[in-house]
Order: structure tokens, then sequence, then C-alpha cells
């Protein structure tokens, strides 16, 4: 029941997860969920979970006050060994304190991240933490590299990611506080650190992993985001002004284009911290969202990636 379009493309979404290969477990209220299917004549296993967290509702209070929300009942079944992962497009807050009091965080980790996939000409750059933690401290920063590092490698197929730090320039001394310690920690992690980056840097494609507080990096990805937008729509009016013939030829490449720096395209992102897979969906997820989400998901369970990042912090 979470996100914008919720359930119909939601339903729709896992529908095609499915026919991926993907195995999916439909969890919400079963009369809704039965109809959805019913609708598209499919049949999927569903799991009933009659309440609903509201985007508007307090996260943790919600799991308390709504134990058969569809987001609380995915987080007890990945607990219980019945599902490898989860994923949600409702309340993120919901998500991450679903995933971290009924889950439960590896051990040694403060705070769980969101490590979102950002499109660069090369690899992509998972940049984290993109909007769990507004606040952090350098040690969690260095957390954070850690197992955007693991992620990296397992999921991007990237050997000794590079990891950058977000900041506002280049050199060691650059930044606020917690900038400067948690450059002084990554640069005797043993990771590859290669120091600072600035914004411009990630979309140059500099490094494999951007680390930085939630509040920055949920920022930096709603305004490259935005700005994305805005130029394919330029690009749309200038093509639409073009002759036929030659619009043909142009529209294919800026469908690639577009392609490439859409979102949907990886539909959603892993939260790293929790002894669980949980994927976490933008609220505007449309089933082509879903369904990579759904994706994602199990190719991240299928690497193991949560006892890998629990191996590699101990």
């Amino acid at each position: 029941m979470g996100g914008d379009y919720a359930p119909a493309e939601t339903v729709a979404g896992a529908v095609d997860a499915a026919r991926r290969g993907v195995d999916v477990i439909l969890v919400g209220p079963k009369e809704i969920v039965t109809a959805e299917l019913e609708r598209l004549e499919e049949s999927l296993p569903v799991v009933d979970a009659p309440e609903v967290i509201g985007m508007g509702d307090d996260p943790a209070r919600a799991l308390r006050e709504k134990p058969q929300s569809s987001i609380a009942v995915c987080a007890r079944m990945v607990a219980a060994g019945e599902a490898a992962g989860f994923v949600g497009a409702g309340s993120t807050g919901a998500a991450m304190a679903a995933a971290s009091i009924l889950i439960g965080r590896i051990q040694g980790v403060s705070r769980p991240a969101i490590a979102t996939i950002f499109p660069t000409p090369e690899t992509p750059t998972l940049v984290l933490d993109s909007g769990a933690n507004p606040e952090v401290t350098a040690a969690q920063l260095h957390q954070f590299a850690v197992m955007g590092s693991v992620a990296a490698e397992l999921l991007l197929g990237v050997e000794r990611p590079r990891v950058g730090l977000l900041n506002i320039g280049e050199e060691k001394g650059k930044g606020r506080d917690l900038e400067r310690a948690a450059h002084d920690l990554l640069e005797g992690s043993g990771l590859n650190f290669i120091g600072n980056v600035e914004g411009r840097d990630v979309a140059a494609d500099r490094c494999d992993v951007v680390v930085t507080d939630g509040f920055t990096g949920n920022v930096f990805l709603k305004t490259t985001e935005g700005a994305s937008k805005l130029v394919g729509q330029y690009f749309q009016e200038a093509v639409s002004k073009l002759p036929p013939d030659v619009r043909a030829q142009v529209l294919p490449a800026l469908n690639e284009v577009r392609h490439r720096l859409d979102p949907e395209t990886y539909g959603g992102a892993q939260l790293l911290g929790v002894k669980g897979v949980a994927v976490i969906g933008h609220g505007s997820s449309s089933r082509v969202a879903i369904a990579n989400a759904l994706s994602v998901a199990a190719e991240g369970a299928e690497r193991d990636l949560p006892g890998i990042i629990a191996a590699r912090l101990a």
C-alpha cells in the first residue's frame, strides 16, 4: 500500500518482477491485493496485512500501534527467515524503523544508511547516506564508507571501490568539523579513499562510493534529479522543433539518455547495515520502478549483502 500509485502499480510491478524470475510475496490487505491480481489475471502469494501506515504517521509510534501494517509484517517475515528481504515505497521512516527494530542492525552498526545508485558515464556511483540520518558522526561516515564499498563490490562489480567524502572543496582542511574528522578516519581506514569530492565530481565518475550525511545526500540527489528532468525537458522542446525526418533520427538517442538518467532504472535504494535486505523505493514509484526494486533486492539477497557487510565490519 506504499507509494503514490499503490496498490495498482505496486502489484503490477510485482507481477513483472515475478515474470523475470524473482520470487515475490505480496504483503497488504488481502482483499484489495487479490482484486488487483485478478484484474491482471495473475496469481502470486499474498500475506494479509490489513493496517496501513500513512506518510504523516510517526514511524516508531505507527509500528507499535499498527503491528499488522505491511511494512511491519514484511520486516517480521525477514527476521524469521520467511523472506530474504523486502521492498517498500511508502514512508521511508517507517521502513527504516521496521528494518532497524524488527529485523535488527548488524552487530557494530551505529546507524543504517540508504545507498542510492547514481548514474555516471562509466560504472554507477553509490551515494550514502541519502536520507536516513540527517545528523551523523565522523565514525558513522567511516562505517558508511565500509558498507558502501562492500555494496559497490557486490552489486556494481567494482574491485577496490574508490571512496570519496562529499565536501565543499578538495583540500584536506575543507568542510565542517564533521568532514575534517571523517577525512582523518578514512585516510587511515585501509579503504581506497581518494579524499574530498565536490558535487560536480560525482557525475564525472571520480569515485565509486560517496559518503555524506543524510541531509546533504538527500538534497544532492533531489537537486540532480530535478536538474536532469529540466535538461530532458529542454531537449524534448528542442527536438520537437526539428523536421520530422531529423526528429526520427534523434529520438532514439534522446530516449537512451533519458533511460540512463531515469531513477526508475534501479527502482530503489539498499538500506545498508541491517541483518536482512531492505530496499526503499521512491514515493512516486511506477510498476517499472517496483519491478526493478524487486530485482535489486533479489540480487542483494543472492549475493548475501548483509552477511558480507557484517563480516567486513567485524
